[in-house]
């Protein structure tokens, strides 16, 4: 099996490439900057240096790839749509090179998933912190809906550097109560769940404790 991860520098990408290899996957690692990968040189991990705004660097990377994963990221400062633009060069290499499974991260806590937070987080986090990192999200998520690949939106609720446990909620309801809180190494076991699980195909689900 040869997947892709986009975003593999990052905190939760890490973790996806970490427990791939574990699994004996053949791992690509789509990365601005190589020196920030802690996996060092290993027999199944391939590292290609890339932009993922560049459409030719993605292409060529997806090439012969049999699933994609997305965990592209920005500081909660950052005004740009990265993770828009990056996607949509993504998806349109994907239907290039005739790759058609594709796993994405974004959140909890925006468009039909706002009744989750608690007050604080709606009336505070959000509009003054999250506010730039949920509209590109959303627009992220309306990009892959219209894609017609074989998509599945993962969206966790807040991130925290906790061990794997495997057990967590995920499906629920946007006023079942939740924790709002997931491990980085749970979100990318039930990434990688996705590959042989087709039970969220073409659907955006939540997870979380």
């Amino acid at each position: 099996m040869k997947i892709i991860v986009f975003g593999a520098t990052g905190k939760t990408g890490q973790k996806l490439v970490d427990q791939a290899l574990s699994k004996n996957y053949q791992v690509t690692a789509f990365v601005r900057t190589p020196e920030k990968l802690k996996q060092g040189e290993q027999r199944n991990l391939i590292v290609v240096k890339g932009d993922v705004l560049n459409y030719n660097q993605v292409a060529a990377a997806i090439e012969n790839q049999d699933i994609v994963f997305c965990n592209l990221g920005m500081p909660a400062s950052d005004k740009s749509y990265l993770r828009t633009d990056g996607t949509a060069n993504i998806i349109k290499a994907m239907k290039e090179k005739k790759v058609s499974r594709f796993v994405c991260q974004t959140s909890l806590g925006f468009a039909d998933t706002k009744e989750v937070l608690p007050w604080h987080m709606k009336y505070l986090i959000v509009p003054f912190i999250l506010k730039n990192a949920f509209r590109d999200h959303e627009q992220q998520e309306r990009v892959i809906e219209k894609s017609e690949l074989d998509w599945t939106i993962v969206r966790p609720g807040n991130m925290t550097n906790g061990k794997l446990t495997g057990t967590y909620k995920h499906g629920f309801e946007p006023t079942e109560k939740i924790k709002l809180k997931i491990s980085r190494n749970d979100v990318s076991h039930f990434m990688l769940d996705q590959i042989d699980n087709k039970q969220y195909l073409n659907k955006k689900v939540g997870i979380s404790y």
